[in-house]
């Protein structure tokens, strides 16, 4: 549970203030949260964030999902398969390309994918809860904006 009103950290040696450092703790805090509210679900966030981007998506190549979310193609793989043990996904055949396979989410998979996007809007809205309204909303464009400045260009 976040604070609503936390104290500052003390600590000001060099490695506070570093980039990297404050990304890494934040990313912990949010994947440990995540596992803790989220993954009894059943969703691994990597195997969630595949079954958001092909519920949300539909038809997707496998490629194109790894390309997307930065997943090396051949870890891609051993999460589609999962997910396709499970019924929550299928793959089928491109048209005029044999090679690809494009990716769909079974009924199954559309209904835990909505269950679970409800408890990370939840996770997320107490993790955040810290930051007024305009402060979340800047932290989230600024992330995108720094993203957007240093991820490969998707066109």
């Amino acid at each position: 549970m976040a604070r609503s009103n936390p104290a500052p950290i003390k600590d000001e040696s060099g490695i506070e203030w570093l980039l990297g450092y404050n990304l890494k703790r934040a990313y912990m805090i949010v994947r440990d949260d995540f596992r803790r509210q989220v993954e009894q679900s059943v969703l691994s966030p990597r195997a969630f964030s595949v079954l958001t981007l092909i519920a949300e998506t539909p038809r997707l190549t496998q490629s194109e999902v790894a390309r997307r979310l930065g997943i090396e193609r051949s870890g891609l793989v051993a999460i589609i398969d999962d997910l396709e043990a499970r019924g929550l996904a299928n793959r089928t055949a491109v048209p005029g390309d044999r090679r690809s396979q494009a990716l769909l989410a079974t009924e199954k998979g559309c209904a835990l994918h909505a269950q679970t996007m409800a408890r990370v809007h939840d996770h997320e809205k107490v993790l955040l809860s810290a930051l007024s309204q305009a402060e979340q909303e800047q932290f989230l464009a600024l992330l995108r904006k720094f993203r957007a400045a240093h991820e490969e260009d998707d066109t």
